[in-house]
C-alpha cells in the first residue's frame, strides 16, 4: 500500500462535538448504571430519568443533523447506527450500546498523533460544544444533588424532580425567582457554586456571542485594508514596469547615437 493510499484510510481527528459525544455517552452510562444498581428513592430515579432523556435527545439531534448533512446517507447510517440505537430513551438495555459510541472515539483519540491541534483549528466549534457539555453537566449535577440533600429536611421545598430541575434552571440563570430555595447548609453551597457557575457559563456565551458578530466586521476590515494594499502594489508595479520600458528605449535610443557617431567616425 502507497503512501497515499495510507493517507486516505488513516482516520481523521475527533471532531469537538465527537468528543462531547463521548463524554455524554460516558455520563449516560453512568447514570444508566446508577439507576440499574443503585438504592434510589423514586423522586431521584425520576431525575435521573429527566436528564437521561435529555441526553438522548441531544444524541437524536446530532444524529439527525450529521445524517442530514452527510453526502451520502446510506453510508453514515451504516456507519453510525449505535448511535441511533442507543439514542433510544427508556429502554435500559440499548442505552448500554453507548459503550460502542466510547470505544471508537477513543480509538480515533489513539491513532490521531495530535488532538489539541484540531480543536484550536475549531474554536466555534470546540466553544459550542464546550457551553453544551457544561450546560447539560451543571444542571445535572446541581438538580441530582439539591433534590439528596434537601430531600426529607425540615422546612424543605424541593421535594420533587421537576422541583429540583426548576431550582437548577433558576439558579444557573441567576433568576432566581424564590419559589424554590435550599435550606440546609449543604444546599446552600451547592446553590452558591450553581451561581458561580451560571455566571462564568453566560459570560462565556455573552463573548462567544460578541466574536460571533465582531469578527465578520474584523473579517471584512482586513479583506479590505489587503485589498487596497494588493492594489498599491500593483500600482508600483505598473510604474516601475513603465519606468523600465522608458529606461530600455533611452538605452536604445543612446546605442543607436553611438553606433551612428562611430560609423561617421
Amino acid at each position: 500500500m502507497t503512501d497515499k493510499s495510507k493517507a486516505s484510510v488513516r482516520p481523521t481527528a475527533p471532531t469537538p462535538f465527537e468528543l462531547a459525544m463521548m463524554l455524554l455517552s460516558f455520563f449516560a452510562v453512568i447514570i444508566v448504571l446508577t439507576m440499574t444498581f443503585a438504592k434510589l428513592d423514586e423522586e431521584t430515579y425520576r431525575l435521573l430519568v429527566y436528564v437521561d432523556t435529555s441526553i438522548c435527545v441531544i444524541f437524536l439531534i446530532n444524529f439527525t443533523y450529521g445524517l442530514l448533512k452527510a453526502r451520502q446517507k446510506a453510508y453514515y447510517f451504516k456507519h453510525h447506527w449505535i448511535d441511533l440505537v442507543a439514542s433510544i430513551p427508556a429502554i435500559e438495555p440499548l442505552r448500554f450500546a453507548r459503550l460502542f459510541q466510547i470505544l471508537r472515539v477513543i480509538r480515533l483519540i489513539r491513532m490521531t498523533r495530535s488532538l489539541l491541534l484540531p480543536l484550536l483549528k475549531q474554536r466555534r466549534q470546540a466553544t459550542l460544544a464546550s457551553l453544551m457539555l457544561a450546560m447539560v453537566t451543571i444542571l445535572s449535577f446541581a438538580s441530582v444533588l439539591i433534590l439528596l440533600v434537601e430531600s426529607g429536611a425540615e422546612g424543605a421545598n424541593i421535594q420533587t424532580a421537576e422541583n429540583a430541575i426548576w431550582w437548577s434552571i433558576v439558579t444557573i440563570s441567576t433568576v432566581g425567582y424564590g419559589d424554590f430555595y435550599p435550606v440546609t447548609s449543604a444546599g446552600h453551597i451547592i446553590g452558591s457554586i450553581v451561581i458561580v457557575c451560571g455566571v462564568s457559563f453566560f459570560g462565556v456565551i455573552s463573548g462567544y456571542m460578541a466574536s460571533v458578530f465582531v469578527a465578520p466586521e474584523e473579517n471584512e476590515r482586513l479583506d479590505s485594508h489587503n485589498q487596497e494594499i494588493k492594489t498599491e502594489l500593483e500600482i508600483a508595479l505598473g510604474r516601475m514596469e513603465e519606468n523600465q520600458i522608458k529606461m530600455m528605449a533611452e538605452i536604445s535610443s543612446l546605442k543607436t547615437q553611438l553606433d551612428q557617431q562611430q560609423s561617421k567616425n
